[in-house]
């Protein structure tokens, strides 16, 4: 048994069995189900960078919050590990991870769950030791409130934004401690230049001169230091925040609902982008103008010490360039709005103007795009121009106003000395702490034009982030991870955002899982709208989509397209290898698989005939592919993953006749087991079905077996307008 023990004790660590691959995902579905928690595999990565294809102690946390599970890595022996907090998840050397289920410590044994084959066992806690790296995942349910229970408010959960600045709050509360030490350390160069014109220079006191002197010295050297750890701070802070402001971004970005994307492209980049415009302003050096303002009230106090009556010059001058900063701050808003419209709209020609190149020249249209892109940077020039202006108008001023200040009190000062109310040195440490109290408001105007872009990109970013979610926190989907492939219909109206007229109008209709369909139609009938609403990037108006009998809306959307294949009319690649293009959907597949796929949609007729292969690289949208070509990567990248449902929208529409025929019958053999929803215009992909439905301006005119509904509309029974 012991020998039995040792050999379960290593396979954990190397052991790997069909699709069990990721030791962290299966041992996070093992807790889940302990935990009675629904999670499926693919709804719980769907959308996490992962990291060769597996689960990453970093992304675990991610991971489990859909499982509604809290996750903590502590560092903690086996032995240290309390039943109580069981089950517990062990991180072992090489990638790998058990469940720690129970320990009989006395036996010296332990009870653990081995993700990789699927099973329970005792093993030994000496040898389990060996593979274990020390550190532990700590698991338990997220404290969640019923509905009935929940008459008081409960606490909302924190801003995006500001909640993620908040993690950082202990390195900003470093910067607040250094900025302190600094502005007291400001204090000791004007009481040096007093001092010594005070004391030293009057006695010829040569000894105090250099006691002082190397006391300043000692204290310059440390304000230096300070300054540096300062900004190194605030950079720290800021990269932290800008990595989990991203990832959220654009987690929320693709996350999304399909109909809630933006009508441009290019503008939609151009507000991503501006999150660079928020990440300067919380990582600039002269942020620290801000965390120096509260400190303007102790200089104003030691020059009231000093100077008496000399602290009113600063005093009065303060609310002017206070004003003068307000008073700008308006024009300095509208100039930097207006500024981010117009660098949407240059974003936005450019990228249509890319996407559609060849369009363009073959139309002779460059002067067309030329011009709407030269009134786009003549916007941008003359809107930043004026906020420049104004930014630069207010630090002048304040500028202005902080000489003002140092001139009027060596004036009021020369009048306090005739009197003997004031020292020469005191005079000249006024005059240095003077610069010291407005030095921060002339920072902080100069912020102005930063903090202006920081806010509208912020209040960009804000419609973006909150857009609705396809997969909204609180929603407790249906584990389904195999489907057998049925579709129906229920009463199903339909209309794309923006358009008042029905794409779809009470549709009804039932296809059986393993039925072959075929959709046919006039342009713009509601074909596709149906491929589409199938795999859930659409939600219908009114109606009911079902999918082995459950509504669309209960399954988790990355559930529901792991078990279909779509190959959409426009067939676009990604940058990367041929390889890489038609396993795109799976986080790991065997090369077996891609050539099997490769085979049937026809992939391997020019993949063989290219010297490089599978590993032929592809321009971004596969421009440097025929159609025909893209259109066989597409088909082969809908079939990985023995999808149960196959929706193809025109799958030949770029082949000559002879691809066509060996595509279909190819797709013959591999679709027997599949549900097939074909949407054509060609009748001979009609031999890959049985049974038709014909539309016409968004209704189902006829539905019925191939033959009849043919027949009958060749003898003009069905009539489409």
């Amino acid at each position: 048994m012991a020998e039995n023990n040792e050999t379960s004790a290593t396979a954990t660590a190397s052991h790997v069995t069909g699709s069990r691959h990721d030791p962290l995902l299966e041992s996070l579905i093992k807790i889940a189900e302990l935990e009675h928690k629904t999670a499926s595999h693919t709804s719980l990565v769907a959308g996490l960078p992962l990291v060769g294809g597996r689960l990453s102690p970093e992304l675990l946390e991610r991971a489990a919050e859909r499982a509604e599970l809290n996750t903590t890595i502590v560092e903690r022996k086996i032995s240290d590990i309390p039943d109580l907090v069981l089950p517990v998840i062990l991180l072992l050397k090489d990638n790998n991870a058990v469940v720690l289920l129970g320990a009989e410590k006395l036996l010296g044994k332990v009870r653990v769950y081995l993700p990789l084959e699927d099973r329970e066992e005792d093993v030994e806690l000496a040898r389990l030791q060996e593979q274990y790296t020390g550190y532990a995942v700590f698991t338990k349910p997220l404290d969640k409130f019923e509905e009935r229970a929940s008459s008081q408010k409960t606490a909302k959960a924190g801003h995006w934004f500001w909640s993620t600045i908040g993690l950082s709050w202990r390195i900003y509360r470093d910067v607040l401690i250094a900025s302190l030490l600094i502005n007291v350390f400001a204090l000791a160069s004007p009481l040096f230049v007093m001092n010594v014109y005070d004391r030293v220079v009057p006695n010829n006191a040569v000894e105090t001169l250099w006691a002082l002197a190397v006391g300043i010295i000692l204290i310059f050297l440390f304000d230096y230091l300070l300054k540096q750890l300062r900004v190194y701070f605030i950079e720290i802070a800021g990269k932290k925040s800008d990595i989990l402001l991203s990832a959220t971004i654009f987690e929320r970005v693709l996350g999304a609902k399909f109909d809630k994307h933006p009508s441009s492209v290019g503008a939609f980049v151009s507000q991503l982008r501006d999150f660079e415009s928020i990440r300067n302003f919380i990582t600039s050096a002269t942020i620290t103008g801000f965390v120096d303002l509260p400190f303007v009230l102790l200089f104003i106090l030691v020059i009231a010490m000093i100077g008496g009556p000399l602290v009113w010059i600063p005093l009065v001058i303060i609310p002017f360039i206070l004003l003068y900063s307000l008073i700008s701050q308006r024009f300095v808003q509208q100039a930097v709005t207006n500024s981010f419209v117009a660098s949407a709209q240059k974003s936005a020609t450019l990228v249509e103007a890319m996407t559609n190149l060849e369009t363009l020249k073959i139309l002779n249209a460059e002067g067309r795009v030329l011009r709407k892109w030269e009134k786009a940077v003549a916007l941008l020039s003359y809107w930043g121009l004026k906020s420049r202006l104004w930014s630069s108008g207010t630090m002048s001023f304040a500028g202005l106003m902080q000489q003002l200040s140092g001139v009027l009190i060596v004036i009021a000062g020369v009048y306090a000395i005739s009197e003997n109310e004031l020292t020469m040195g005191g005079l000249i440490a006024c005059v240095l702490l003077s610069s010291r109290v407005l030095a921060p408001l002339a920072q902080v105007a100069g912020l102005m034009v930063q903090y202006q872009q920081s806010k509208v990109a912020l209040s960009s970013l804000e419609q973006i982030v909150l857009k609705e979610q396809e997969r909204p926190e609180g929603k407790n989907f249906i584990k389904r991870e195999n489907f057998v492939g049925g579709v129906e219909f229920v009463d199903v109206n339909f209309s794309y955002p923006g358009e008042e007229l029905k794409a779809l109008d009470r549709i009804n209709f039932r296809i059986e899982a393993g039925e072959k369909v075929a959709i046919i139609g006039k342009l713009g009938s509601g074909k596709s709208t149906i491929h589409k609403l199938i795999a859930n990037l659409y939600r219908p108006q009114d109606g009911s989509i079902r999918v082995d009998g459950i509504d669309i809306n209960q399954i988790d959307p990355a559930d529901l397209r792991d078990n279909i294949g779509y190959v959409p009319q426009e067939n676009l690649l990604f940058y990367g290898s041929i390889r890489e293009n038609i396993a795109y959907k799976l986080h790991s597949v065997s090369d077996a698989e891609v050539i099997a796929a490769a085979d049937i949609a026809g992939v391997s007729n020019f993949v063989n005939a290219h010297p490089h292969g599978f590993d032929r690289k592809v321009s971004e949208r596969g421009e440097n592919l025929s159609g025909g070509q893209k259109q066989a990567i597409s088909i082969a990248r809908a079939l990985i993953g023995n999808p149960s449902i196959v929706l193809l929208d025109e799958p030949s529409a770029s082949m000559d006749s002879s691809s066509e025929q060996r595509l279909i019958e190819k797709l013959q053999q591999a679709l027997l087991k599949k549900t097939l929803v074909l949407v054509t215009h060609k009748t001979t992909l009609l031999a890959l079905v049985d049974r038709l439905i014909v539309m016409d301006k968004g209704r189902i005119v006829a539905d019925g077996p191939k033959d009849k509904v043919l027949d009958a509309l060749k003898q003009g029974k069905i009539r489409v307008s």
